[in-house]
């Protein structure tokens, strides 16, 4: 038995990076806590139940799209703080993700087509975020989260009045991003300039727009 650790190689990071990438794609990563929604699933009529399921895969791509960021913004992170911040995160943004995939199980649909494509786009401008130092990578993490806050909002108003086990989802999560964004903010986040904000909030929209459907 080995008294301490193994010191990871550059190999051993890249293999641990990928995994992460396999089990968020194509994978079926277990949340760590249950999932909140508790109220009886209710028969939809076709078209509420379809569209439910869009919200919801637009929803497990956010969570495929937070994953991929924020894993990539903690393989470059400097401060070992701020590095333990994002995986904190990356973990509930699992909780998100396992929660969506359930959902959209239990409405007859699937994940989004695109999931490998999501996740590296995402991982790469995590990566670009952390390489301009820690305020910026925090900065990275308020943007996203309060983009995600009002994208779930938009679904709580959208989403059919008799689909609770949805909404009990989402109320969770927003609830997490709210709390990720303060806790960034705390430790140091930067603001981003503008285009930044802009093109973060145009990129979720094509990516909306697509999941929605694909």
């Amino acid at each position: 038995m080995l008294s301490a650790a193994r010191h990871l190689s550059s190999v051993d990071h890249v293999l641990v990076e990928v995994q992460r990438a396999l089990e968020t794609t194509l994978g079926d990563p277990p949340a760590s806590r249950p999932c909140p929604a508790r109220a009886e699933d209710p028969v939809l009529p076709k078209a509420e139940r379809r569209h439910a399921a869009g919200l919801m895969r637009i929803n497990h791509v956010g969570e495929v799209c937070a994953q991929g960021l924020y894993f990539g913004q903690a393989a470059v992170a400097r401060d070992p703080a701020t590095r333990q911040h994002l995986l904190e995160a990356a973990q509930e943004e699992t909780d998100h993700l396992a929660w969506c995939a359930q959902r959209l199980r239990e409405l007859d649909s699937r994940p989004s087509l695109f999931n490998p494509l999501w996740y590296a786009g995402s991982y790469a401008i995590g990566t670009l975020a952390g390489l301009r130092g820690d305020g910026w990578n925090l900065g990275f993490v308020v943007e996203t989260e309060r983009q995600v806050e009002a994208h779930l909002d938009e679904h709580l108003d959208t989403l059919p009045a008799d689909d609770q086990r949805s909404r009990e989802i989402i109320r969770v999560m927003k609830e997490d991003e709210a709390r990720h964004a303060d806790h960034a903010e705390a430790a140091g986040a930067r603001i981003l300039p503008q285009p930044i904000p802009q093109a973060m909030a145009l990129a979720s929209k094509f990516m909306k727009l697509v999941a929605y459907r694909l």
